[in-house]
């Protein structure tokens, strides 16, 4: 799993950081991510082991950037999910989740960790797919999700020590369940500034 990716729009390789059960790249540009059980990313505030063998397909952005995806999710168990990821190190680094609650529900969740996660939850979300977006703004990230693709809600905003050329990508999760598939399709990737958070552009 260690030889890199071609995965337009992005300008450099992706590689897998953390292996999958399996993967497909599809000829119209679908990213399909299989999942282990008891796969994470997370590092808990209340002190539990961190979880951090959850796989992820990461290449290098440097400088402000806009990246969204239509993402899909087969949910079987609670918090499987596909995430869009921004990677410094292993105790510096965010993911913005297409998640499955444990009310049954699909939901947009963030999680930003600085040496320990938090865990925010955000909007209820009705079917399988949404649309997310991670943005970075000089130092700052933002999140935003959308059910459209054009139409974008603020999840949130925050900054990070992410140094110069984070990683960003893709990650399927399975923290309670027996495994998880996340399709990421429709990519887009900007280098061009977010003016506006809050306008929903």
């Amino acid at each position: 799993m260690a030889d890199d990716m071609h995965l337009p729009p992005f300008p450099a390789p992706l590689r897998w950081e953390q292996p999958p059960a399996s993967w497909e790249h599809t000829a119209d540009g679908r990213l399909t991510i299989s999942a282990g059980p008891r796969t994470d990313l997370f590092i808990s505030p209340q002190g539990e082991p961190p979880v951090l063998n959850a796989p992820r397909l990461l290449g290098p952005l440097r400088g402000d950037f806009q990246l969204a995806a239509r993402v899909t999710v087969d949910f079987q168990a609670t918090f499987d999910a596909g995430t869009l990821l921004v990677w410094r190190d292993e105790r510096t680094w965010a993911k913005l989740c297409f998640e499955y609650s444990p009310q049954g529900q699909p939901m947009i969740v963030s999680v930003v960790t600085r040496g320990t996660s938090d865990d925010a939850h955000s909007a209820v979300v009705d079917g399988r797919s949404v649309w997310l977006r991670v943005s970075r703004i000089g130092p700052a990230f933002a999140f935003h999700a959308s059910r459209d693709g054009s139409r974008w809600d603020l999840v949130r905003h925050f900054a990070i020590d992410a140094g110069d050329t984070p990683l960003v990508g893709f990650v399927a999760q399975s923290p309670t369940g027996a495994g998880c598939t996340a399709s990421f399709e429709a990519l887009r990737l900007s280098g061009e500034r977010l003016a506006d958070i809050r306008s929903g552009e």
